[in-house]
């Protein structure tokens, strides 16, 4: 069955009394060489399990059920079940389980254990703009040691994902993806090669997690909270943007810090690459550590 031609995709959705949910980002793809490109990228090994988020009507679920030893395909929408297994009949028997929950409510642990204990397990995902943050950062934050991660979003996203320290694109999420591990772009797609056709170009990138993070913060939740609040008034200096944060510690001081770490006075937030705020985070701890009674006294 060829679900990347647009009669096929109609027949398909009309089979079975449904319609394009824009709200759930049901757009299809409709270039067979895209899909089979983001398959053959979704990981180094065939002996692998892919985590598959929003397989729709199972365009790319079906070429990576025909490469990988199993495909674990999680959809929100209970409507598309039926479709899916009437989709994807051709796939060998026993390779891809669809799985009808929520992907942000759902159980990671618990649903990928068995997979974890199998061998690799990569992911692979068309995410919809309005959840790719969402997505990304649960996967991220799971602690689970994921190979790979390959994402389609929209083109302007993947310019963040993958934009240097100091470039117009760089931002928070930039950052903390930067510390889970190295996003690539692997190629654009525009916009004609969905059905039906969005609004504006997509893009395809692949983030290979660190198996060993070269940046190691003392402290995880201050290091986050020290980029968040860096790019919570972008347009500030870092001195000001912090000072907003940690009230606790005087703007001096914060410059100081900032200084010694040896960047300029007036340095902005987005100058700094994920290891020059984990260590800007490391000389924070340690003062707050240093005044504890400055500490309480803002608490």
């Amino acid at each position: 069955m060829n679900l990347c031609d647009p009669r096929t995709i109609r027949d398909v959705m009309s089979m079975y009394g449904m319609t394009f949910r824009k709200e759930l980002g049901q757009n299809f793809l409709t270039n067979a060489a895209v899909v089979e490109d983001i398959a053959d990228a979704c990981s180094d090994t065939r002996d692998a399990t892919i985590l598959e988020i929003g397989p729709g009507i199972g365009v790319l679920t079906q070429e990576l059920g025909m490469r990988y030893r199993r495909v674990l395909s999680v959809e929100i929408d209970r409507r598309l079940v039926p479709l899916l297994r009437f989709t994807l009949q051709d796939c060998p028997p026993g390779i891809v389980e669809i799985i009808n929950q929520d992907f942000m409510k759902a159980d990671l642990h618990e649903l990928l254990d068995d997979a974890f204990a199998a061998g690799s397990v990569s992911v692979c995902a068309n995410l919809p703009y309005y959840i790719t943050t969402p997505i990304l950062m649960r996967l991220l934050e799971s602690g689970l040691p994921f190979s790979c991660i390959t994402v389609m979003v929209q083109a302007e996203v993947a310019d963040r994902l993958c934009a240097r320290a100091g470039s117009k694109d760089y931002g928070a999420i930039t950052a903390v993806l930067n510390y889970y591990g190295a996003a690539e772009k692997l190629f654009r797609v525009p916009a004609g090669n969905f059905m039906p056709a969005p609004k504006v170009d997509s893009a395809v990138v692949r983030i290979r997690l660190w198996q060993e993070k070269p940046v190691r913060p003392a402290d995880e939740k201050l290091f986050f909270d020290t980029i968040r609040l860096a790019f919570e008034q972008r347009r500030k200096t870092l001195a000001n943007a912090l000072s907003a944060g940690f009230p606790d510690i005087p703007k001096d001081v914060l410059t100081g810090i900032i200084t010694d770490c040896g960047h300029r006075a007036d340095i902005r937030g987005e100058r700094l690459d994920t290891a020059a705020f984990a260590a800007l985070s490391d000389r924070i701890g340690i003062w707050q550590a240093q005044h504890p009674r400055t500490q309480a006294g803002a608490d």
